[in-house]
């Protein structure tokens, strides 16, 4: 190394260990480390400015199945709070009633207002693959969150693991249940956002219970008044049942709501499912449910922003990968931060701000 290089080499470490907010992780770098010359690639991005520089204002459409379903307000939230914080927009379209037709409409109508991304609830196996290769062939990158189906030629899934989390739930409804008939509520059966939870659910039952516990699927409805009504009305048709779960947000909230009306909780009846709505969460605290899983809605609204968002600034370098939102059980021993914090991360706040409270 030349004299004058290594005087350059000398400048360039001062010039580092005065830029604001780098001294103490210039300091601890190795002396050694900072006269290489390979150190040079690794002092630049130390020092470098902030990243976001001016960019297009990228538009990314959601289309979901149950757009007004209260499980997605903290997916709305978390959308909204990554397009702020990163200078874009988003979309929230799709249908309200899980009707596919009018997804696949939603979907092609983004893809022709030539949509920045697409998000999609891959709620059935081969609707959207027509759409997804549409978009793909035009430029416009296509992620699932929430629901998945691997035929699709989508970049990435963002969600749960559902198959997973019902396998999960299954093995818990026969530590509780033991023995006897348990129903299984679903929305729409056959969706692919629900009901690899209740194949996963039947699978690790059947397992684990030595048969000792019968399983009924029973379909409710995606509105919510109708799956009220009629878990309501199938538990008036079968008092014997010792178990009542769910594997959607709607189902769920109405199966404790079932269970508080009738006091079932007192008769041993065992209770559960899926989702942090503020009435489920009511009902885990007073014992009217034994558990709900949270599947972090807020994430699958703010990472698929994130991914399509880098994807387009970085030029299709930095690929979306597939990400799991995870699965935790919600019980009577930690559910109060869920009920006394007000938070856009569970939907029971708009308010943004810092510290949550």
């Amino acid at each position: 190394m030349s004299s004058e290089e290594r005087e350059e080499l000398v400048l360039d470490r001062r010039r580092l260990l005065k830029r604001g907010g780098l001294g103490a992780a210039a300091l601890s770098v190795p002396s050694a480390v900072l006269a290489s010359p390979t150190f040079g690639a690794v002092s630049q991005a130390l020092a470098a400015d902030s990243f976001i520089k001016s960019h297009p204002k990228w538009k990314f459409v959601f289309v979901n199945h149950v757009t007004t379903n209260p499980f997605f307000v903290p997916t709305i939230y978390g959308a909204q709070d990554a397009c702020s914080l990163l200078g874009c927009s988003y979309q929230w379209t799709g249908s309200k009633t899980s009707d596919v037709s009018e997804m696949v409409n939603a979907f092609n109508s983004a893809i022709t207002a030539k949509a920045s991304g697409i998000l999609i609830a891959l709620v059935d196996l081969k609707a959207f693959n027509g759409p997804t290769n549409n978009a793909l062939g035009k430029g416009i990158p296509v992620l699932s969150y929430n629901a998945d189906a691997t035929t699709n030629a989508r970049l990435a899934y963002i969600g749960q693991d559902l198959y997973l989390s019902g396998y999960e739930m299954g093995k818990r409804i026969v530590n509780l249940v033991k023995s006897g008939d348990v129903a299984l509520f679903i929305a729409t059966p056959g969706q692919l956002n629900i009901q690899p939870r209740i194949d996963g659910a039947q699978a690790a039952i059947k397992k684990f219970s030595g048969g000792k516990i019968k399983t009924s699927a029973i379909a409710t409805g995606a509105l919510l008044p109708d799956e009220i009504a009629k878990i309501n009305a199938y538990y008036l048709g079968h008092k014997n049942l010792k178990g009542m779960f769910a594997v959607d947000a709607g189902s769920t909230q109405a199966v404790g709501q079932t269970m508080q009306k009738y006091g079932l909780q007192k008769k041993g009846i065992k209770a559960g499912g899926y989702d942090l709505t503020p009435t489920t969460l009511k009902l885990i605290q007073s014992g009217d449910l034994d558990f709900t899983i949270d599947q972090q809605p807020y994430l699958q609204g703010w990472l698929p922003i994130l991914q399509l968002f880098f994807y387009r600034y970085s030029s299709g370098l930095v690929a979306p990968s597939d990400t799991n939102t995870g699965i935790l059980f919600v019980t009577k021993s930690n559910v109060k931060p869920y009920l006394t914090t007000k938070t856009r991360y569970e939907g029971s706040s708009s308010a943004q701000k810092y510290p949550i409270s």
